[in-house]
């Protein structure tokens, strides 16, 4: 795992697009032009990972959606991306028979079965066009990955792999094994791109056991048929430096549904929580001025701006982890280098515009030939630095909007307390019955983080008394049914989650922080500083990565595929601690653990851990998944 997921699952695309052959680095020819046919899935898989100018560097004239009406294009080779669904063979037939390209390309996200090729040749042979299929392929990239340590399974479909799917009460066996099998499918893949078969560890008695046990006969079966093992030499020797196999944690959602509800104070996470970013892009409503439209005039449309918040945005590297204050404050600093640099070239405009009559005036021009070349060639670079301004000054000024009408960081603070069981400075009615904090899904979310992680259940007479007042602050009451059947069910009363004990400390308020000069208002808003702690899935992994004996995670069953016959134990086999980790949540995962497991990892030398999970949801998403789990 030296290499990162996305570095592998980009080399896996380019060799796809170039016809299936590494591509060549140095050659100096035109690449073949071609068009990519890819459907919904295709496109997600894709769009993280490749800009439009990089498809153009590779050839790729046209992108188009296989559903979509497409005209012929007889002398061009196409490249096909799609799932290997009934729907999208039938579609490649009719492409075959109506003979809209020079050449197929056929490259399935996942394995084809045996009946659907045939499907395919059937329609090859009657359309008369055997020769025009080139090459088929199972490429086994069924996998979104976002970050360089981050992956999600699936997009389009996610409500079938969704946690309210996995938990439904009245869910039957077979559709249990239908989701079950699409996120071994998934986990399969990703296990091929990554060329490396893990060590399976997970809790047991969850959805996760489940797909621990299909997952290790998946790799098992694949590793016996030699002949066409996916895991041979040439996949496994390519950027395989460690020996050492990485560890695969599978938790279930259900070990802590606080922190998916969480308010948060990290970049990224927040960005999720609060606007609509979603596979690395975020859109924003740009609400117009309203000052220059005249008295009676409609008011005008918001403006909608997409970003993407890609690998190549360093700001965005950077800073996706920080506290948001902090983010405030390095956006203004770039913001001011940025201006600097733009005054030096104005300077040198002002003295080139000087006529060469004295003598003074010759001798700066010379001395400043040599700024200016530095300072044009330095353009392009000023240029892309004001654009990523630009895009972080907007995205962080809709965050702090939420912040402030919201009252996100009293919330922020308020739940790190709940969860780390400390003194709360105010009750829990109050903040629930003020009208000013908060949208009533923030009151809810509060709750319910409340309600999860105390020890005893509050009695009914307290209980009514918060229903009412959050019935009083208009929130809906379903997810709150769901979560008060789970909590009898799971019986955690006995053992509750912890948190860690620490508090966030509060910095002062920020207008003494912030200079006068900065475009972010951030008056009245905390100053909050985070500290490391642990959240339940980064303490699973360590349990499990350093081998610690813990009863949380003792009894964890243990899978290794390459051993000849599976043996049902909890007992590892090997007693070092792994270098590599992947950690897959079963039922969703959100940033805010990705955040966690990242902080965790960085203070461990040489060691690295990926975050998977089946669906990637901010807490409105969750609460609405709760809530139809709670109307049923």
């Amino acid at each position: 795992m030296a290499a990162g997921i996305r570095e592998k699952q980009t080399v896996a695309l380019k060799r796809m697009l170039n016809f299936n052959v590494p591509p060549v680095k140095n050659s100096t020819g035109e690449p073949v032009w071609k068009v990519l046919i890819y459907d919904r899935f295709g496109q997600d898989i894709i769009s993280p990972l490749l800009s439009v100018k990089e498809l153009r560097d590779m050839g790729i004239t046209l992108h188009l959606l296989l559903h979509s009406d497409r005209d012929a294009i007889p002398d061009v080779p196409a490249v096909y991306f799609v799932m290997p669904t009934e729907e999208n063979i039938d579609r490649m037939c009719q492409d075959l028979r109506n003979q809209l390209y020079e050449s197929y390309y056929l490259n399935f996200i996942s394995a084809i079965s045996r009946s659907k090729l045939e499907d395919i040749a059937n329609a090859a042979i009657g359309a008369n066009a055997v020769a025009q299929v080139a090459k088929v392929f199972d490429q086994y990239l069924n996998f979104i990955t976002l970050e360089d340590d981050m992956f999600v399974l699936c997009n389009q479909n996610k409500e079938l792999v969704s946690y309210r799917a996995i938990n439904r009460p009245d869910i039957t066996d077979t559709e249990m094994e239908t989701i079950m099998d699409t996120i071994v499918d998934s986990l399969f893949c990703f296990f091929v791109t990554l060329g490396a078969i893990p060590i399976i560890r997970c809790s047991r008695g969850t959805a996760a056991e489940m797909v621990a046990v299909k997952l290790d006969k998946k790799l098992r079966e694949n590793l016996r048929d030699a002949r066409n093992s996916l895991f041979t030499g040439d996949t496994l020797g390519a950027g395989q430096f460690s020996f050492q196999r990485p560890l695969l944690v599978l938790v279930d959602r259900n070990i802590d549904l606080a922190t998916p509800l969480h308010h948060t104070w990290t970049y990224q996470a927040l960005v999720h929580d609060v606007l609509d970013f979603h596979l690395n892009r975020v859109n924003l409503e740009e609400s117009a001025g309203t000052e220059s439209s005249p008295a009676g005039a409609r008011p005008k449309k918001k403006n909608k701006k997409s970003y993407d918040l890609t690998a190549s945005d360093k700001f965005w590297q950077k800073h996706k982890g920080s506290p948001f204050p902090e983010v405030a404050e390095s956006v203004q600093q770039e913001l001011e280098s940025y201006r600097a640099q733009e005054d030096e070239v104005k300077r040198l405009k002002s003295i080139m515009g000087i006529e060469g009559e004295d003598e003074g005036a010759i001798s700066m021009l010379s001395d400043n030939t040599a700024k200016l070349t530095s300072a044009v060639s330095s353009l392009p670079e000023l240029l892309e630095k004001k654009r990523l301004i630009d895009l972080h000054t907007n995205v962080a000024t809709a965050v702090l909007e939420h912040i402030k009408t919201r009252k996100l960081d009293v919330y922020f603070e308020y739940e790190e307390k709940i969860m780390s069981k400390s003194t709360l400075d105010k009750s829990l009615l109050d903040m629930i019955s003020d009208p000013d904090a908060g949208t009533p899904e923030d009151k809810m979310r509060l709750f319910l983080i409340y309600y999860i992680s105390s020890a005893q259940a509050p009695s009914e007479v307290d209980l009514e008394q918060y229903k009412k007042a959050l019935m009083d602050a208009g929130c809906n009451l379903a997810p709150l049914s769901y979560i008060k059947q789970w909590k009898a069910f799971t019986k955690m009363a006995s053992a509750p989650t912890s948190y860690g004990n620490t508090t966030p400390k509060p910095l002062g308020l920020f207008s003494r922080v912030m200079n006068t000069g900065s475009q972010f208002v951030m008056e009245g808003v905390k100053n909050l500083v985070l500290k490391q702690q642990n959240l339940p899935v980064t303490r699973i992994l360590d349990n499990l990565m350093e081998m610690k004996s813990n009863p949380e995670t003792d009894d964890y069953r243990y899978f290794d595929p390459k051993m000849l016959r599976g043996s049902d134990s909890s007992v590892p086999r090997n007693k070092n601690p792994f270098q590599e980790a992947i950690v897959f949540v079963v039922g969703g995962g959100n940033y805010i653990e990705y955040q966690n497991l990242v902080d965790y990892i960085k203070g461990k030398q040489g060691k690295h851990v990926l975050y998977g999970c089946s669906e990637l949801f901010n807490a409105t998403q969750f609460i609405k998944q709760l809530s139809q789990l709670g109307q049923k």
